[in-house]
């Protein structure tokens, strides 16, 4: 070969880097972003990607390069555009893939934004506030939360670990509203709590991320490992066929539809909603509690307790203070802190001034948003309910929540988690103060799952105390 060809083969290699530098280069980040995302593989790997992340966004900016093909967003103007733009945002990224229940994509694991939608409507309607607060889901709610009292009154000296109580409670209640009146019981029945177990307890992490980047790999993988869940979707699947279930459950709603969801499918949506309920709900508690526990939440649980005792007959739902503790603890310790990926689509966007070709991979995380955002959350890290109460800033505060993500793909599940959140912590702070128990040493930091999170000692020992006055209410 002549000097001139590789002078030109040289030259035309030098454009071509040049040109996809120069463009990566604008996005801001760490120059490794730029040529390899093997350092974000590693912090995936070693559960560090959040607190990896919400580094580089204190570094960086509200934007920030992650890869070469993936960039994270910790604005109010990003989450517009990623979630909300168009009706419900940009399609989702392959990564939902690793979301599929029975072989079948739910509406969790739709990547197009349309074929969501024509799945939602069929769910929305049960998910309706109205039907959360029909008798026979309310009423299931709070005999649910009355078991948890007997659970604290029965519990040696008052002391009760809440991780696998309100794990129960999730899981008991999340089960009502699918297959009521042949939901679980986990609270009572030891081969029901084996499903709480299975569910709260099995670590995907690695096994997702295996599955997610060495198929080939995994699939060896799995010839050896056990099943997931094998209690659970057992379970699923018969109230999926069964047909004397409650008009109101969820499971019948469906089978009503039976033109648009075959079993199998019913099957796959509830073990998805199910396993979604335990961690937005166990998990949201379970943190909550913990915060409200400490000594510096002390006047907060004073306050909370005034309010319970002098509305006695106005709904958890209604109750403002209540309310605005319920969000802080969503803030501060949101069940889905990870990254929510989506796809830009086809010819390119621009989100905060950046340009951004088709396929690129777009997020934001809820603990991001929730925290590098003072002008709309000052004081971000501190436990503060009361911020929910001022008026100034009420709309910007709504907005930049992402608990429970943003747009039409948002957790169609948030209503029911929200009144199960309310019923429980009402009757608790109305009748109980609850401090650590003084043999609590576990670390209650928040460890990564695949998308969600909960505390990494998967404990937390609290020691109830009954309020003299409890039982003239």
């Amino acid at each position: 070969m002549g000097a001139v060809p590789i002078v030109l083969c040289a030259w035309l290699l030098y454009v071509t880097i040049r040109t996809i530098l120069v463009y990566r280069t604008q996005v801001p980040g760490p120059w490794y972003s730029n040529v390899t995302s093997l350092v974000q593989k590693y912090y995936e790997f070693t559960r560090r990607r959040r607190l990896w992340i919400h580094h580089l966004h204190k570094v960086y900016g509200p934007v920030v390069r992650l890869n070469p093909n993936e960039v994270s967003f910790a604005n109010l103007d990003g989450m517009k555009e990623i979630y909300q733009s168009g009706g419900s945002g940009y399609d989702k990224a392959s990564f939902y893939d690793l979301f599929m229940q029975y072989n079948c994509r739910t509406m969790f694991s739709m990547l197009k934004r349309n074929d969501h939608a024509r799945q939602k409507k069929i769910f929305a309607e049960r998910y309706s506030m109205t039907n959360v607060l029909c008798p026979d889901v309310l009423d299931g709610i709070q005999v649910r939360a009355a078991k948890v009292l007997q659970k604290i009154k029965s519990s040696t000296d008052c002391c009760l670990d809440v991780y696998v109580t309100l794990h129960c409670y999730a899981v008991d209640c999340a089960s009502h509203f699918l297959a009521n009146p042949r939901g679980l019981n986990t609270l009572d029945d030891v081969n029901d709590f084996k499903m709480m177990q299975e569910l709260s307890y099995h670590d995907t992490l690695r096994q997702k991320l295996m599955e997610q980047y060495c198929p080939p790999l995994d699939k060896i993988a799995n010839i050896f490992r056990p099943a997931p869940w094998p209690l659970t979707k057992h379970f699923i699947l018969e109230r999926a066929r069964d047909t004397q279930l409650n008009g109101t459950s969820l499971v019948h709603s469906l089978q009503a539809k039976s033109t648009e969801l075959d079993t199998v499918q019913i099957a796959a949506e509830c073990l998805d909603h199910l396993a979604a309920g335990i961690d937005t709900t166990g998990d949201g508690l379970c943190f909550l509690m913990h915060e409200l526990s400490l000594p510096r939440s002390a006047k907060i649980q004073e306050s909370l307790y005034e309010e319970i005792v002098q509305n006695p007959h106005v709904k958890a739902t209604d109750l403002p203070y209540l309310d605005a503790i319920v969000m802080e603890g969503l803030r501060l310790f949101p069940p889905l802190p990870m990254s929510l990926p989506r796809s830009v689509p086809v010819g390119g966007s621009t989100i905060s001034g950046y340009k951004l070709p088709g396929g690129t991979t777009v997020s934001c995380q809820a603990y991001s948003l929730h925290r590098l955002n003072p002008d709309i959350y000052p004081d971000p890290d501190a436990f503060i309910p009361e911020r929910w109460l001022e008026k100034e800033k009420r709309v910007e505060r709504n907005r930049l929540f992402f608990a429970f993500s943003a747009g039409g793909r948002g957790c169609i599940g948030k209503n029911l988690a929200l009144v199960e959140m309310k019923t429980l912590l009402r009757e608790i702070y109305g009748k109980f103060t609850t401090r650590l128990s003084p043999q609590f040493t576990a670390d209650m930091s928040i460890d990564d799952q695949i998308i969600a999170s909960r505390p990494k000692d998967q404990t937390c020992v609290l020691k109830f105390e009954e309020r003299i006055s409890s039982s003239s209410q």
